[in-house]
């Protein structure tokens, strides 16, 4: 009777780390797929002909490269929408870059603006960056975070910021085909805002938020400049 029970004991034990085991390598193959389907221009320093040939893929207003594995490789909808977001900081693109790197952190956009203007690109267009909590709006949306120049209150942004950002929404309609941006306060509109996706958050501020109209209003007017 104790040597059965040994056995059954025994076998019982080497069934659990059977399972832990084939559990264990399960984990592993999914991880190595998993890396084994990043493009491989992501999560390394690029040689300056890397980034031109990214640049030259996307928008020709940025200046700075880091692309980050915190992404979806391609996109699965055609893009037709911008979502803009604050970085509720100061960041500069290299530290946003840092933080966008960390696989941990499980978030990223397609561009990012400083408080001097500056562009910088983390997820090239063809793929989705994990930005607003929102695969759907993800998948459509090219996703711009800004700077702001102020901390807390309406989370204003420079002027310099703001004027960049029109800048480049028109250019991502010209080159996505995107007619008309549209501002229509919500989740339908061409034009959206992180806070649309998540509750728990007033991104992209009060001051960018009040901006929206004006935004689709002034880029839908250089797109009409830049058709005739």
């Amino acid at each position: 009777m104790q040597s059965e029970r040994k056995k059954s004991e025994y076998l019982r034990t080497w069934l659990i780390l059977s399972g832990f085991c084939a559990a264990s390598l399960l984990v592993l193959i999914l991880c190595f797929r998993a890396s084994a389907r990043l493009p491989d221009n992501v999560g390394r320093v690029l040689t300056g002909e890397e980034k031109e040939a990214a640049i030259s893929r996307n928008s020709p207003l940025t200046e700075y490269v880091h692309l980050t594995p915190n992404a979806s490789f391609p996109r699965n909808q055609k893009i037709s929408k911008i979502t803009i977001h604050h970085m509720a900081d100061d960041l500069s693109l290299e530290r946003l870059g840092e933080v966008f790197g960390n696989r941990d952190r499980k978030a990223s956009s397609n561009y990012a603006i400083d408080r001097q203007g500056r562009v910088a690109m983390y997820v090239e267009e063809s793929n989705r960056a994990w930005t607003s909590r929102s695969r759907e709006n993800d998948n459509q949306a090219v996703t711009i975070e800004v700077a702001n120049d102020e901390i807390g209150g309406d989370w204003h942004v420079s002027d310099v910021s703001y004027e960049k950002l029109i800048e480049l929404c028109t250019d991502i309609c010209r080159r996505n085909g995107i007619k008309e941006l549209v501002w229509t306060g919500d989740a339908d509109g061409t034009l959206t805002i992180h806070k649309m996706f998540y509750n728990n958050t007033e991104c992209p501020g009060p001051y960018l938020e009040s901006r929206m109209p004006d935004i689709a209003s002034e880029v839908n007017e250089r797109l009409g400049r830049i058709e005739e």
